[in-house]
C-alpha cells in the first residue's frame, strides 16, 4: 500500500460520503485504475518547461514587423473562401475588482466601474473598425474573458452585446460565454446575463478551503457558487465550467478532496484542472505567495493524480491536458470521434479558421496569420485613437510552420499523428522531414510513453500527462533561450 492509499484510507475514514468513490477506484471494472499515469521517476523526469500550443508557432515568437497590412490581406484572402465563413470572438476585459495573488492573467485592478464605460468607447471603436473588414464572416462563437468580464454591469453589458451584434453577423445558435467572479455580483447577474444572450458560463472556483483562499487572497462563498450554478440551469444555459487549481499554496490531499467532491456536488457540465504556476520573477502578484507554502514536486504529483481519478470515477471524461467533461458533453464527443481541436482558449468541438481577438492584449488567428494586440492599456488607447485598430505584433506562418502546426495540433488533440496524412496533405516523406525530431522522440519511447510505427506515432496512457513535452521535438523555436524562461512546467 502506497502513501497516497494510506492517506487516502485515513480521509476515508472520517467521510463516509467518499467510500462510494473508493469502491469504484478499486473496481476491476474501472479503466482508469490500469492506466499508469503516475510513474513519478518518469513524471519528475520531464517536468520541464514548456509551452501549452494553444497555437504554434507560440505568441513568445511574434514580432512587431508585422502589421495591419498583413492582417488585412489575409482577411480579404479568406473571405470568400468557404472553409472561412465561420468566425469566433474573443474579448478582453482587463478589470478586476480585487487582486488574486496566483494570477499571471493581463488586468487592471480597480474599484472605479467608470474605467469600464471609457475603455468601453475604445473597444467599440475597434469593433466598428473590425466588423466592416468581417462582413463576409457569421459569428457562431463569442467569448469574454479577462480579468473579470463581470467586472461589467447588466448596463454595460447589454451596451457591449448591441454594438457586437449591429456590426457582425451572429448566427441563430450562437454559442455565447463569460466567465465570471462570484465574489461581486448578486444572483440575479445570471438572469442578466440570460437576458443579454449569453447561455455558456465559467466560474473560478480554483479551491473551497478557506485557507487556501486567504493564502490567493480570493475568498468566496462555495455555497454561492452552487447557487449560481443551479440557477444558471434553471434559466437553460448549455454549458457550465468550474476552474479548479491545484498546488495552490496550503493546498493538502485532503483539503482538495474535500474540494473535488463539492464541485461534484454541483455537477458542472466541465471542470478544469489547471496547474499552478508559481513565477514570481514574471508574476509580481505571485511574490505574495512564499516558497514554503507550496506543495513540494510529490505532493503535487499526488494532487494531479487524485484530480484526474476522482473527476474519471465520478463520470468526466478525461478531454486532455486539464480539461474534463460529461461524456453528453460536444467535448467528449468531440474526443471520442477524433474531431477536438486548440485554439487560444483551450480545447474546442469546432474548428474555426478565424479566430478575431478584440480589446487589450488579445490574440487573433486567420488561417496563416496570428496577431496581437497592445498589452498595456494605454498603449491600446492611443492605438486606437490613431489607427482605429491596436494590432502591435504577429507572425505570418511559413510552409515548415504550417505543416509542424499540424502534427503538433493532431498530437495535442489525438494523441496520435498519421504520418501518411501528413505526407499526403504537405507533400513531404515525413520521416525524412522530421528525421531529427524522430530521433528526439526514441526517448519517450524507451520510457513507454509513446509508440512509433511506419504510419503513426501514438501517444500512451502514460504519456498524456507529458504530451506538452512530446511535441516540443517538433518545435523549431524552443533552440531560443529566451523562450524558456516564459514558459511554464507541464505539471
Amino acid at each position: 500500500m502506497n502513501c497516497m492509499e494510506t492517506c487516502l484510507r485515513s480521509i476515508i475514514a472520517q467521510r463516509p460520503s467518499l467510500i462510494i468513490w473508493h469502491q469504484l477506484s478499486n473496481s476491476e471494472n474501472n479503466d482508469m485504475s490500469k492506466l499508469e499515469y503516475f510513474d513519478k521517476n518518469v513524471l519528475n523526469k520531464y517536468n520541464t518547461a514548456g509551452p501549452r500550443y494553444t497555437s504554434y508557432p507560440t505568441a513568445l515568437s511574434f514580432h512587431d514587423e508585422f502589421s495591419d497590412r498583413d492582417f488585412e490581406f489575409q482577411i480579404k484572402q479568406k473571405s470568400t473562401s468557404k472553409s472561412a465563413q465561420h468566425l469566433s470572438l474573443y474579448l478582453h476585459i482587463p478589470f478586476c475588482h480585487s487582486l488574486c495573488y496566483y494570477c499571471g492573467c493581463n488586468k487592471i485592478v480597480t474599484r472605479h466601474k467608470h474605467k469600464a464605460d471609457h475603455y468601453l468607447e475604445y473597444l467599440f471603436t475597434e469593433i466598428t473598425h473590425r466588423g466592416a473588414q468581417f462582413s463576409g464572416y457569421q459569428v457562431t462563437q463569442l467569448h469574454l474573458g479577462g480579468g473579470t468580464p463581470s467586472f461589467l454591469d447588466k448596463q454595460q453589458l447589454a451596451r457591449l452585446m448591441a454594438h457586437l451584434q449591429s456590426h457582425f453577423l451572429f448566427t441563430e445558435n450562437i454559442e455565447a460565454s463569460i466567465e465570471i467572479d462570484p465574489r461581486e455580483i448578486e444572483l440575479s447577474y445570471i438572469d442578466d446575463l440570460a437576458d443579454i444572450g449569453f447561455n455558456r458560463l465559467s466560474i473560478g472556483v480554483q479551491d473551497i478551503n478557506k485557507e487556501v483562499q486567504e493564502k490567493i487572497n480570493r475568498v468566496q462563498s462555495t455555497t454561492f457558487i452552487a447557487s449560481l450554478v443551479a440557477r444558471a440551469k434553471e434559466l437553460g444555459f448549455s454549458s457550465i465550467n468550474l476552474d479548479l487549481i491545484y498546488g495552490l499554496p496550503m493546498q493538502t490531499f485532503d483539503t482538495f478532496l474535500a474540494t473535488l467532491q463539492k464541485v461534484i456536488d454541483i455537477d458542472p457540465d466541465r471542470i478544469s484542472l489547471f496547474s499552478y504556476a508559481h513565477m514570481p520573477a514574471l508574476f509580481a502578484a505571485q511574490r505574495k505567495i512564499k516558497d514554503e507554502w507550496l506543495p513540494n514536486a510529490h505532493a503535487k504529483f499526488d494532487l494531479l493524480r487524485l484530480g484526474i481519478e476522482f473527476l474519471t470515477h465520478a463520470g468526466y471524461v478525461f478531454i486532455g491536458m486539464d480539461h474534463f467533461a460529461k461524456p453528453s458533453d460536444e467535448l467528449s464527443k468531440a474526443l471520442k470521434s477524433g474531431h477536438l481541436h486548440r485554439n487560444f482558449q483551450g480545447y474546442t468541438p469546432k474548428q474555426h479558421n478565424a479566430l478575431l481577438g478584440l480589446g487589450v492584449s488579445s490574440i487573433s488567428s486567420i488561417e496563416n496569420v496570428y496577431a496581437q494586440n497592445e498589452k498595456d492599456l494605454k498603449s491600446y488607447y492611443r492605438a486606437i485613437e490613431k489607427n482605429q485598430s491596436a494590432l502591435v505584433k504577429g507572425l505570418v506562418l511559413n510552409a515548415d510552420d504550417e505543416v509542424r502546426r499540424a502534427v503538433i495540433h493532431s498530437l495535442m488533440c489525438n494523441f496520435q499523428v498519421n504520418k501518411e496524412d501528413i505526407s499526403e496533405q504537405f507533400g513531404i516523406n515525413f520521416d525524412n522531414y522530421f528525421a531529427q525530431s524522430i530521433a528526439d522522440l526514441h526517448a519517450f519511447e524507451l520510457d513507454g510513453l509513446i509508440s512509433m510505427t511506419d504510419t503513426h506515432i501514438n501517444i500512451a496512457d502514460r504519456g498524456r500527462l507529458l504530451v506538452r513535452n512530446i511535441c516540443m521535438s517538433f518545435d523549431q523555436y524552443l533552440t531560443q533561450p529566451a523562450h524558456q524562461m516564459r514558459y511554464s512546467r507541464v505539471i
